[in-house]
């Protein structure tokens, strides 16, 4: 377990997951943008805390990740019942929306990266007159070509911002990120498939039952097609099992 002042760094499952109390966030997130490096922001769902344990690529990136955030109460819960430190549930619109309140307060920068052509422009409109502190510096929509890829990393590095929202249509989704990183000399960057959609109003904004419970990942294997999450599920609860009599110390 790694500890600074304001952030917790714990091992669950042996998948990083940091503890970041809510009334220490805007200093945490403020003091990532000191930093001179890009501070990459990850949301890890249940299925991504498996995946992480035999995905190498995956499992380096949530490893160098300035914040990981547990996007599951089946991670909390997991958390609490091993015994370490209790992580917080995100959600990540939620997270997002406080991310730009801060940016907004302290008249930061935003480039919009993702989603559709119209979509983004909408995005773009609400966001700015939703957070009028906020300078939006630049944006690019998703589903490009590949040739066009060096072009949109040079002007992200050029905008300078100090958040970068990553959306949909974007290759490899939160491994851009990770896999371009190098580019970048600073900001925060943060990815989620749905945010330019529902900053666009063409997607609805989370029920606030989600926003507060998360969904559950029995009611995700409710589809036909889903039901060998059931399987990782109950792997999920044998690990735990296992971490806990053979792990604890």
């Amino acid at each position: 377990m790694e500890q600074t002042q304001l952030v917790t760094r714990i091992e669950f499952l042996s998948v990083p997951l940091d503890v970041v109390r809510e009334e220490y966030l805007c200093t945490v997130i403020l003091s990532l943008l000191e930093k001179k490096e890009p501070q990459h922001i990850i949301f890890l769902s249940l299925w991504d805390v498996l995946k992480a344990r035999h995905n190498h690529e995956f499992r380096t990136m949530v490893g160098r990740a300035a914040l990981c955030l547990p996007t599951s109460y089946s991670i909390v819960r997991g958390a609490r019942f091993l015994g370490l430190p209790t992580p917080i549930f995100r959600h990540p619109f939620q997270f997002i929306i406080t991310l730009l309140n801060v940016m907004d307060t302290h008249y930061k920068s935003l480039y919009l990266f993702g989603g559709r052509g119209q979509s983004l422009l909408e995005a773009e409109r609400n966001v700015h007159s939703t957070f009028p502190g906020l300078s939006v510096v630049g944006r690019f929509h998703g589903f490009y070509r590949k040739t066009l890829e060096n072009n949109i990393i040079t002007a992200i590095v050029k905008s300078n911002a100090s958040l970068v929202i990553v959306g949909n249509g974007v290759p490899g989704g939160v491994r851009w990120i990770a896999r371009n990183r190098a580019h970048f000399a600073g900001g925060i960057f943060v990815q989620d498939s749905e945010v330019i959609d529902i900053f666009s109003k063409r997607r609805k904004r989370p029920r606030a039952k989600e926003l507060l419970h998360g969904r559950s990942p029995w009611g995700q294997t409710l589809h036909p097609l889903r039901w060998h999450r059931s399987v990782r599920y109950v792997w999920y609860i044998f690990l735990l099992l296992f971490y806990r009599i053979f792990r604890t110390k």
